[in-house]
C-alpha cells in the first residue's frame, strides 16, 4: 500500500512542478509587457507629440487590450476544455503566448511604421490575453483535479506560483537589459532581448506540459458521458450566479495586483514622487518573494481551516493596509517603499494561494474549466486589466493624491469581500470531517 500512495504521491509532485513551470513561463509573457509599457511602449510605439501621461495612458491602454482578451479566451479555451481535455488546451495556449510575445520584440516603431505600430503592438497583445485566458483555467485544474480533496488548496497553489516566478523572471530581465545597454541603445533594440528570449522559455514549457496526463475528474467525466456539448451556455444557464461571485471574488486580488506591479511604476517615476524606477522594480522583487512563501501557506491553511477564513482574512488586510501602504510609498524611502509593496502582496496572495482549490470546487467537472475561467477572466477586464487606467485617472484627478487610489483599493476589497462571503464555504464536507476526525483520533 505506501509504495502505491508513494508512486502516486510522486506523481502528483510531478504534475505540481509542471503546472508551475508552465505558469511561470506564461506570466513571464504577459508582465513583460506590463513592465515595458512603463519605459518603453509610450515613448516607441506612439506619436511624439503626445506628453509623457499621455504616452502612458495610451501604454497602459494597450496593456488593458490584453484583459478585454483574457473572457474570449476564457470562453473559448474553456469550452474545449471541457470537451477535449485540459492538457490539450494548455499546450496551445503556451504556444499563442511563445509566439505572440517574440513577434513584440520584432516590431518596427513608430518612428518607421507610423499609425501600424500601435495597430501591431495591440493585435499581439490581445493574442497575449487570448492565450491567457485559457491559460489559467486549465494550470489550476491540471494541479487540483490531479490532487487529493484533502490536499487540494496546497497543490493548487503551485500554479498560482507563477505568477511571482513570472514577475520574478520578467523584472530580472528587462532590468539586465536596461542596465546592460545606453539608454539609447536600450530604446532602439535592448529592450527586445526579454521578448526575443521568451522562445526558448516556451520550448522548455512545451517539453514538460506534453509530458503531463490527463487529469482523473475529466476521464472520469468522459468515460459516464457527461461531457455536454456547450459548457459554456451550460454554466451560465445554471450557474451565473456562482460565476458573477467568482469574479467579484477575484476583484481585489487582480485589481491590487496591478497597481503593485504596474501603475505604481508610473506613479513613482513619472507622475507624481519622480524616484529611479529601480526603487519600484527592487519592491516590486521583495513582494514578488514575500509572494512566492504566502501562496504556498494560504494553501495549507485553506485545506486546514477552510477556503473562507484565509480567504476573507487576505481582503481585510488589504482594506485595512490601503491607506498605510500610501503613506509609506510617499515617504519616498526606498526601504519603507519596500515594506508597503511586501504588505500588498502579503494581503492578496492570501487570497490567491487558495484560490485555485476555491474556484474549482465551485463547478462540476463537466463544465469546471468554462466556470472557473470565466469567473476569474470577467474580473480581469473590469478590476487588473482597468485598474492602472483607473488610477491614473484618479491621480490626475486628486492632482496627485494617493489617497484615492487607497480609497479605491478598499472599495475593490469591499467588492471581494461581500461575494466571497455569498460564494461560502467550498472544502468538500467529507474533508472537514475526515480532518476533524483525524485529529481527535491523534489527540
Amino acid at each position: 500500500m505506501s509504495e502505491v500512495n508513494t508512486g502516486k504521491q510522486s506523481s502528483i509532485v510531478r504534475v505540481a512542478i509542471a503546472s508551475l513551470i508552465g505558469t511561470s513561463i506564461e506570466w513571464y509573457d504577459f508582465f513583460l509587457y506590463g513592465a515595458a509599457a512603463t519605459v518603453v511602449l509610450g515613448p516607441l510605439f506612439f506619436s511624439p507629440k503626445l506628453s509623457p501621461v499621455a504616452a502612458t495612458l495610451s501604454a497602459f491602454a494597450t496593456f488593458a487590450v490584453g484583459f478585454l482578451a483574457r473572457p474570449v479566451g476564457g470562453i473559448v479555451f474553456g469550452h474545449y476544455g471541457d470537451k477535449l481535455g485540459r492538457k490539450t488546451m494548455l499546450v496551445l495556449t503556451l504556444m499563442i503566448m511563445g509566439i505572440s510575445t517574440f513577434l513584440v520584440g520584432c516590431l518596427p516603431p513608430y518612428s518607421v511604421a507610423g499609425v501600424w505600430a500601435p495597430i501591431l503592438l495591440v493585435i499581439l497583445r490581445f493574442a497575449q490575453g487570448f492565450a491567457v485566458g485559457g491559460e489559467w483555467g486549465g494550470a489550476v485544474l491540471i494541479a487540483t483535479e490531479h490532487s487529493p480533496s484533502a490536499r487540494r488548496g496546497f497543490y493548487g497553489s503551485w500554479p498560482q506560483m507563477g505568477v511571482p516566478v513570472g514577475v520574478i523572471l520578467s523584472s530580472l530581465i528587462f532590468s539586465w537589459a536596461s542596465s546592460t545597454f545606453s539608454h539609447q541603445d536600450f530604446l532602439a533594440y535592448g529592450w527586445r532581448i526579454p521578448f526575443w528570449l521568451s522562445i526558448v522559455l516556451i520550448a522548455v514549457g512545451l517539453f514538460i506540459r506534453l509530458r503531463i496526463e490527463e487529469t482523473p475528474d475529466f476521464e472520469q467525466v468522459k468515460q459516464s458521458e457527461a461531457v455536454v456539448s456547450m459548457p459554456v451556455i451550460e454554466v451560465l444557464r445554471h450557474n451565473w450566479k456562482t460565476v458573477l461571485l467568482a469574479g467579484g471574488a477575484f476583484f481585489v486580488v487582480n485589481g491590487s495586483f496591478y497597481i503593485f506591479i504596474t501603475f505604481i511604476v508610473s506613479y513613482g517615476t513619472t507622475l507624481v514622487l519622480h524616484l529611479p524606477a529601480s526603487v519600484f522594480f527592487n519592491a516590486t522583487l521583495a513582494g514578488a518573494v514575500i509572494s512566492l512563501i504566502v501562496l504556498p501557506l494560504s494553501g495549507i491553511i485553506s485545506d486546514r481551516t477552510g477556503r473562507l477564513p484565509i480567504y476573507l482574512a487576505g481582503a481585510v488586510v488589504l482594506a485595512v493596509a490601503a491607506f498605510p501602504m500610501f503613506w509609506l510609498i510617499d515617504t519616498k524611502n526606498p526601504g519603507l517603499i519596500i515594506l508597503a509593496l511586501c504588505i500588498g502582496q502579503f494581503g492578496l496572495s492570501m487570497m490567491y494561494g487558495p484560490q485555485a482549490a476555491f474556484f474549482s470546487e465551485l463547478f462540476g467537472a463537466n463544465v469546471r474549466y468554462s466556470g472557473a475561467s470565466l469567473g476569474y477572466q470577467l474580473a480581469s477586464v473590469l478590476a487588473g486589466g482597468l485598474a492602472p487606467t483607473i488610477a491614473t485617472a484618479l491621480i490626475i484627478w486628486s492632482s496627485g493624491g494617493s489617497w484615492s487610489i487607497a480609497l479605491y483599493l478598499i472599495a475593490m476589497s469591499i467588492i471581494t469581500l461581500v461575494s466571497t462571503y455569498f460564494a461560502g464555504e467550498t472544502r468538500p464536507r467529507a474533508v472537514r470531517e475526515g480532518i476533524a476526525t483525524e485529529g481527535a483520533a491523534g489527540q
